[in-house]
């Protein structure tokens, strides 16, 4: 950890890990350096590093040793968005030929990436339940070279055992990839369970504010960090200085931001479970769900994710997130207001049909940070 990380506590890191004062202003916050090329001081006499900003920014760079430092790794790298970290990852670690291990639960645009990019590239998948150690295990070729976890996974709010499956992945010569968007290194820290590569959109909550795109890798290793450096540069689908200062600054609030979009969904949750037109309600945080017991020993809290299915099927379903009013239609997560979506229909619409198709009669929610008697209100009147 650099000199200029004053304190190891969270909090703290997020303020300050990557946010030196401009030595030319004393300006507290970074300049956003909106600028594509730099004056060398002679021919390849780079000024700080910085020739072209597909290849470095001084934006970017404070916001990729913030990611680092606060997922505890050695080397963060942030990109135009979550699906453009993951392309460029699985470019780095895979070859044609090669194998991965993908849940049964995952986001509908890593499915897609899998199902319609890179098997195209001759990557091979299979799908397993990763809250089973077991059935990763018996999903493992010799030619696997990746397993694929969310954790909680989206939008059916599963929680995998981290240590259990990244020693299982470890047996096999293969690396664990976690994509910890719904968690964010405040709640869960996988790479300190035994991940390789953490995997972030960005977009939700490290942006926080529903305002800006973007997607982060960050790793221990540093040889895999400067092979993903140099796919980063060579594909070229970096962050842009902008869309990095405002993650910066929405990465120096998250801790305050997710202990209350947890306080809030725990409550959305208990008052769902209630609810005699909920059939079920999926969230890490109520003592009945399955993976209750290895969430509480993974993560601080639960998290702003709740999911729950409707009595009546999927118009049923449609129609609760039509009626709503405080929580809005639409889709992505994690920031300040409160969303509703149908699942089936919006975000997971690609996995249709495969081994990843969701429940028609599924509503998920991204829980804000708004007074929760409002939200609570809003559901009920929404579910009728």
């Amino acid at each position: 950890m650099s000199d200029r990380h004053i304190s190891q506590h969270f909090e703290t890191l997020a303020i300050h890990a990557g946010n030196t004062a401009d030595p030319l202003t004393g300006a507290v916050v970074p300049p956003i350096y909106q600028v594509s090329t730099y004056k060398q001081d002679g021919v390849g006499g780079l000024r700080g590093g910085y020739e072209y900003s597909r290849s470095a920014n001084p934006t970017r760079t404070a916001l990729e040793e913030n990611l680092a430092a606060l997922e505890g790794g050695r080397r963060g790298l942030a990109f135009a968005s979550g699906l453009a970290a993951e392309d460029c990852l699985l470019r780095t670690l895979l070859r044609p030929g090669d194998h991965v291990v993908i849940p049964n639960d995952a986001y509908g645009g890593t499915f897609r990436l899998f199902a319609k990019v890179a098997t195209r590239w001759g990557v091979e998948w299979s799908v397993a339940d990763t809250s089973d150690p077991a059935a990763v295990r018996a999903a493992l070729t010799p030619k696997t070279r990746a397993v694929w976890v969310e954790t909680p996974s989206n939008p059916l709010l599963g929680i995998t055992d981290i240590a259990a499956v990244a020693q299982v992945a470890r047996d096999a010569g293969a690396r664990l990839v976690v994509d910890n968007t719904f968690a964010t290194p405040y709640l869960q820290q996988p790479l300190a369970l035994g991940a390789d590569v953490v995997v972030h959109s960005l977009t939700k909550y490290m942006g926080g504010h529903s305002d800006v795109v973007g997607g982060a890798l960050i790793v221990n290793d540093q040889e895999l960090g400067e092979e993903l450096a140099f796919h980063q540069n060579a594909m070229g689908a970096v962050a842009g200085p902008f869309d990095s200062w405002l993650v910066l600054r929405g990465t120096k609030t998250l801790a305050v931001r997710m202990d209350r979009h947890s306080e809030n969904a725990t409550k959305v949750a208990e008052m769902l479970t209630r609810h005699a037109r909920v059939t079920g309600v999926l969230y890490p945080g109520l003592p009945e769900h399955p993976g209750h017991e290895v969430a509480a020993k993974q993560m601080k809290a639960f998290g702003g994710m709740v999911s729950f299915r409707v009595e009546g099927g999927e118009e049923a379903a449609v129609e609760v997130c039509n009626r709503a009013k405080v929580f809005t239609l639409g889709e992505s997560l994690g920031g300040v207001e409160s969303l509703i979506e149908h699942p089936g229909r919006m975000t997971h619409a690609s996995a249709a049909g495969s081994a990843l198709e969701v429940p028609a009669d599924l509503v998920r929610l991204s829980v804000g940070i708004e007074n929760v008697d409002d939200l609570l209100e809003d559901l009920q009147q929404a579910l009728g």
